[in-house]
């Protein structure tokens, strides 16, 4: 009976860097259980104050999301959706990150406890950012239409690759990390991998 419990209880593992332990997460019934290398512990759900859920590309993986939560009693735990699998390959975990945050959430619901939820960047860095890069965007724009009334083609069209590179990695990036809070039962489907169930 007891292989049988032992069975369903959700799990992920990730490792955050090529040399470090994987850091590895359990949802008992009772609480949180994590072991980072040696080092181990639990968090029962209704301690838990806070989580924020952000979307947090890196060099190597640029499609990356985080989980972070913060307990009066443990270290800040961190939650990434992708994991170093070699030197120069980190490896995409959407469906268990989704599906394991998800349940942690549902857990904390029945738990009856009361974190406080964030979604997105911290807001006093993420407002004067999306200025800078409001600022850019409308800066490259003027440089586009001063290339096209000098008649510079090739300068017009280098202009214009880099625009559209620019909304694609830093419009997503703005976009999707937009500053606010959300609901246990609501989370928002743009700070994670996949939408949840």
């Amino acid at each position: 009976m007891n292989q049988i419990a032992e069975a369903v209880v959700p799990e992920y593992a990730y490792k955050p860097s090529l040399m470090g332990a994987a850091w590895t997460f359990k949802l008992m019934p009772d609480a949180l259980h994590w072991s980072i290398g040696p080092t181990s512990g639990q968090l029962p759900y209704r301690d838990i104050r806070r989580i924020r859920l952000a979307f947090r590309p890196v060099t190597l993986q640029s499609y990356r999301f985080l989980t972070e939560i913060w307990s009066d009693k443990s270290p800040k735990l961190t939650i990434a959706s992708a994991s170093w699998k070699s030197l120069m390959e980190q490896e995409r975990l959407d469906q268990p990150y989704t599906g394991f945050v998800t349940e942690l959430h549902e857990r904390i619901a029945q738990a009856h406890g009361k974190p406080r939820l964030e979604a997105g960047a911290v807001p006093f860095l993420y407002w004067p950012g999306l200025v800078i890069f409001a600022g850019i965007s409308v800066a490259v724009i003027g440089l586009i239409v001063r290339a096209l009334q000098q008649g510079e083609t090739s300068a017009m069209l280098f202009l214009a690759g880099f625009f559209v590179l620019l909304m694609w990695q830093l419009g997503g990036f703005f976009k999707r990390n937009r500053p606010r809070s959300y609901a246990l039962d609501q989370i928002p489907g743009d700070v994670l991998p996949v939408r949840p169930r």
